[in-house]
């Protein structure tokens, strides 16, 4: 009996609703998939054994990773659809691009991994995942357009100038166009989406592309380009436009430097930018000239000891006015977002402890812990932005009830629904989060700890009141 109640909680969970049309080609493989997304999502960090609990459940999980059914893009598929209803009826989305890296090193019994860079001890081995996360324009995380997950491989070694010269699909930068046309492919009628990028994200045929296909990008430049009708180059050009105004920024916590807030100086221009020199002139003849509008943010009086302000931002989103300037860097600035949505998964999922071994069964794993990650970073963030809304829209039931008694001591409920902010604060203190006069609302990492502790709670619960 206790164990029916269980089921029919679990089975009105987010899970259910986020993965419904999943289509593994199986029906007893979606149903163990949307499971354990459940199970997972309940105790985030948790390994797959802690997360399922008993054996046979654990037995199960490491069968379906090991299904050739169970793959990225089927288990993607139902999210992205889902991430596309909740875009209808936005005018403009913010789709933030972005690349992470997830070593697998100490676990020496994984195979085929790939480079991901060099370290003291050698050369790491892991998985890079790149994604493209679709956020309204107040940074609200909707869901994932565009996810891809590879191991890099062995290649022989070849020069700088040979490397130059490979066509841009033999290369990973490809990542970035790929993204892109992904993105237009599921935007909505009648929805705008602009793709984001850090400096990472500055090459030309990404500009190209977007301008073939006409969508609509934003990204940091990161080379001084030569521009075609002018003897400067790109930075140079900027420094000449006039100044048309100061803002101040928010400038979040680093490693080194406190969180401060930095007065920059913004100047817009538009410019004509040339193909690389490096391409062959058939290359350069198809590429063709691109016009692009760009925004310069600089800190000319920054604190000692800190990393001054600097964005040189570039849109084929016309730049006409101030009004329109600040709004491309209100865009540039939720592109953080993504930043934080991978640390989510990173440490708050803990996906780089996973012992699955091989690459083919840790990437459909770490595709789920995407979707699980985006729903923590989602409840942190609709706090943030709809924090009188009831608490139903992120709790069940038997979920804030059980959190309502567990913080009050008292078995007596309200009257009156509890709020999205009331809730998430009381989740909070489950994971540390004080609630201090002058602190903030907690953040991602006192969510995802109270979230665990919350659902031992609430199923705690369920099993009293059936008794």
């Amino acid at each position: 009996m206790i164990e029916e109640i269980l089921k029919q909680e679990v089975d009105k969970g987010w899970s259910n609703k986020e993965l419904e049309d999943i289509d593994l080609k199986d029906k007893r493989l979606n149903n163990r998939l949307i499971n354990l997304s459940e199970s997972l999502s309940a105790k985030p960090g948790a390994s797959i054994n802690q997360a399922c609990e008993i054996w046979k459940d654990t037995k199960s999980a490491y069968r379906l990773f090991s299904n050739e059914k169970v793959t990225l893009d089927n288990i993607l598929k139902p999210h992205q659809m889902s991430t596309v209803k909740r875009m209808e009826g936005q005018k403009l989305i913010i789709c933030a691009q972005d690349t992470t890296y997830y070593n697998y090193n100490k676990h020496k019994q994984n195979k085929d991994m790939g480079s991901i860079g060099k370290s003291r001890g050698g050369v790491n081995q892991g998985l890079i995942m790149h994604s493209a996360l679709a956020l309204t324009v107040s940074g609200l995380p909707i869901g994932l357009l565009s996810l891809e997950i590879w191991a890099r491989e062995t290649r022989d070694k070849i020069s700088n100038d040979e490397l130059k010269r490979l066509p841009i699909e033999e290369k990973e930068s490809h990542k970035w166009i790929k993204a892109l046309r992904k993105t237009e492919k599921l935007k909505p009628e009648g929805t705008r989406i602009v793709t984001v990028c850090d400096r990472e994200g500055d090459i030309y045929e990404l500009f190209v592309e977007a301008r073939d296909i006409k969508g609509e990008i934003l990204v940091r430049a990161n080379r001084n380009r030569n521009l075609s009708d002018e003897d400067v180059k790109l930075w140079e050009y900027m420094d000449s436009q006039p100044l048309v105004g100061n803002i101040k920024i928010d400038v979040p916590k680093r490693e080194t430097e406190a969180e401060r807030i930095a007065i920059v100086e913004v100047r817009y221009g538009r410019v004509n930018l040339s193909p690389p020199i490096d391409f062959r002139k058939s290359k350069r003849e198809k590429a063709g000239i691109v016009t692009i509008d760009a925004v310069w943010v600089k800190e000319t009086n920054a604190p000692e000891n800190v990393t001054p302000i600097e964005w040189m931002l570039l849109t084929n989103v016309s730049v006409q006015n101030y009004g329109d300037a600040i709004e491309r860097i209100s865009w540039y600035k939720c592109r953080w977002n993504i930043e934080v949505y991978h640390k989510v998964i990173k440490s708050g999922c803990n996906v780089e402890e996973c012992r699955l071994q091989t690459k083919d069964r840790l990437i459909p794993y770490i595709t789920l812990c995407s979707i699980i990650a985006w729903r923590l970073f989602w409840m942190t963030k609709i706090n943030r932005q709809e924090p009188d809304s009831p608490c139903t829209i992120i709790l069940g039931e038997h979920e804030w009830k059980a959190l309502y008694v567990r913080i009050h001591s008292n078995n007596k409920l309200p009257e009156k629904l509890p709020t999205v902010r009331e809730v998430i604060r009381w989740i909070g203190r489950l994971g540390g989060f004080l609630g201090r006069k002058g602190d903030k609302e907690p953040g991602i990492t006192a969510i995802w700890r109270g979230w665990r502790e919350l659902e031992t709670i609430s199923h705690m619960w369920l099993i009293m009141k059936s008794l």
